[in-house]
């Protein structure tokens, strides 16, 4: 041995819990990252979408109007 003391036990089921933790994370934040909005973020755009419908709808001339 050169002295360096003892060597560093590993728990092999909380290392492999930990890397298991570790994955679940990473793909997590993959996701969000891809597909995620937060709820706020979800009801302003389509209040948004609801207020330009309602606007365009507010300045549509009769002649415009589908028949029906």
């Amino acid at each position: 041995m050169t002295g360096k003391g003892p060597s560093n036990i590993v728990n092999l089921r909380v290392a492999r819990k930990s890397a298991a933790r570790d994955a679940a994370r990473k793909q997590g934040d993959e996701n969000a990252a891809k597909f995620g909005r937060s709820k706020a973020q979800k009801q302003a755009e389509a209040d948004d979408k609801a207020r330009a419908a309602r606007h365009l709808d507010q300045h549509r001339h009769e002649d415009d109007a589908p028949d029906a």
